[in-house]
Formats: C-alpha cells, sequence, structure tokens
C-alpha cells in the first residue's frame, strides 16, 4: 500500500523572531531599534504576514496529506523522502538552501512578501496553494544544479553558485585545470574562483559577468551548462592569469588542486556548510546530475 504524498512547510526563523530571541521581550527590541531610528513595526508587520502565509499554505493541504514543517536550521537533519511534495514559504534563497537536500521532489515557491523578493523561485502567492498541490508534478521546470566532488569523498550540491577559496576570501593558491587537466593548467593566486548555474545568473555569477564585459553568454535556469570567473587573479613569476573564465557544459568539468594550507568550497552564500580542504587535494566541479524541480 503506497503512502499518501506529505506536505513538506519549509519556512525560516523571521527577522522579528530573531529580535525578540536576542533581546528577551518585543519591548525591549523596540526600545533598541527606536535607539537606532528604526521602527519594529514595520518588521512584526512583516512577520505576522509570513505567519499568515504558512497558515493559509498549511490550510491548503489536502486532509488526506500527511504534512510536516522543517526550519531552514533543521534541513541538514530532516529527511525528505519520495513521495514529498515541498512547499518553500518565504525568500527566494530559501528555495536555494533546500534544493541540495532533494532528489526530484517537486518544489512550489511561495512568496511571503511580494514586492520585497525578486520572486525568481518564490513564484506563486499563498492563496495559490490549493491549486497547486491539486496537480504538483505539472509544470515544473528542471533547473541545473553545480555539484564540488573532493578527491576524500567530500561532496557539495548548490542551485546558484559553489565559490572555491580561502577562508575570509584572502589569497588562495592553488593549480587550476580543465577535464582532468587534459586540457589548460595554470597555477594561480587569487581571491577565489566562483562557478554558477543560470538560476545563479541573476545574483553574484552575474555581477563577475558584467565585469568581465559579458562577452560569455550567460546559461539559462535549465540549460545543462555552468560559467566559471576566477576573482582577481594576481600575476607573478610563478601564478598567471590566462585561465581566468570559461563554460563548463554537462560533460565537463574544473580541477582545482589546492597549494594552501586550508581552502574551502562552499555554496549559495552559505559558508557554515563548507568542504574543507588542505594541501595537495584535488577537487572537481561541474553539472550535478540531479535537477531541481520547481513547479513554474
Amino acid at each position: 500500500m503506497s503512502l499518501a504524498p506529505r506536505a513538506v512547510l519549509v519556512h525560516r526563523t523571521t527577522e522579528y523572531e530573531e529580535l525578540v530571541a536576542r533581546y528577551g521581550t518585543h519591548g525591549q527590541a523596540a526600545f533598541v531599534l527606536a535607539s537606532r531610528g528604526r521602527d519594529i513595526e514595520e518588521i512584526a508587520a512583516r512577520h505576522q504576514g509570513t505567519r499568515r502565509a504558512l497558515a493559509e499554505v498549511a490550510a491548503a493541504v489536502p486532509l488526506t496529506w500527511r504534512q510536516a514543517r522543517v526550519e531552514r536550521a533543521d534541513l541538514e537533519r530532516f529527511l525528505f523522502a519520495p513521495e514529498d511534495v515541498v512547499l518553500v514559504v518565504g525568500q527566494d534563497g530559501l528555495v536555494a538552501n533546500v534544493a541540495k537536500y532533494l532528489t526530484g521532489q517537486p518544489v512550489i515557491g511561495i512568496d511571503t512578501d511580494p514586492g520585497r523578493n525578486p520572486g525568481v523561485l518564490v513564484r506563486h502567492r499563498p492563496r495559490d496553494a490549493a491549486k497547486l498541490l491539486a496537480a504538483p508534478g505539472g509544470g515544473c521546470e528542471e533547473l541545473t544544479m553545480v555539484e564540488a566532488v573532493a578527491d576524500d569523498t567530500q561532496r557539495l550540491v548548490a542551485l546558484n553558485e559553489i565559490y572555491l577559496g580561502a577562508a575570509g576570501h584572502q589569497t588562495a593558491r592553488y593549480r587550476l585545470g580543465l577535464d582532468g587537466d587534459r586540457g589548460a593548467v595554470e597555477t594561480q593566486a587569487s581571491s577565489g574562483v566562483l562557478v554558477g548555474t543560470g538560476t545563479g545568473a541573476t545574483g553574484w555569477l552575474r555581477s563577475l559577468w558584467q565585469e568581465r564585459g559579458g562577452r560569455l553568454p550567460l546559461p539559462s535556469p535549465t540549460e545543462p551548462r555552468l560559467l566559471w570567473y576566477v576573482r582577481e587573479a594576481w600575476p607573478s613569476p610563478a601564478t598567471g592569469t590566462t585561465l581566468v573564465s570559461g563554460r563548463l557544459d554537462a560533460s565537463a568539468t574544473l580541477t582545482l588542486t589546492v597549494e594552501s594550507d586550508h581552502l574551502i568550497a562552499f555554496g549559495d552564500g552559505i559558508e557554515t556548510d563548507a568542504l574543507r580542504l588542505t594541501w595537495g587535494q584535488r577537487v572537481r566541479v561541474g553539472v550535478w546530475g540531479e535537477r531541481l524541480r520547481l513547479v513554474g
């Protein structure tokens, strides 16, 4: 007997909840913000809007379905099941946070604050939840993701981009190669390497793309192609600056061999969830075999 679908509502702690947790009470938080020329009521109103959105989405889940909630900080400890339908209630970045924990489950992005969020990934309103849950697998876009795998089996997946470099963004020293060093190879000192997807082309990747004059065509979110850029490569007798950007098609990989005491790799801006890399280690970056199924 097959299990009924489970609706998993993913959310994050609001700014208001964080303020009250830090200062103890609403009144104390209001006093601190007022001393800085800010009004807590705006933040409290956004908190109430998020709570209402969560309640409306939860009420739209069919009665025959199971239901669960998970806060962003608990995602790494939550076990998603194949029959889950994931409802991300919040900001675009929350979809990126949950993407790496999924293996084909459909994702419905619900915007809790229209006008403040770009709405690239949270494309729907709470009132749309019932209609979307009636056919959750229909109309999905399959978004390309990026994967980094180290030679000690450490692995990292991201929806927008993966950054490889020094913790704190100091100078990183490494050897960069294409397709397992069968292509071009260069020893570099730089501020790190960024490898991004078409979804990431609306954020950090786009800033580097614009800085370099937009010579490489940006991939679409569903295209199995990545762009990579070296940040601020430094020329010296031992380090070069010729291998600083490129594209990675579905079967291609970018290889970074560590020549520093300690480098890291993190995805989608989450530095606390990083690969720890030491001298001589090798990490390969390319298109991930799985895709994020985002309901359009």
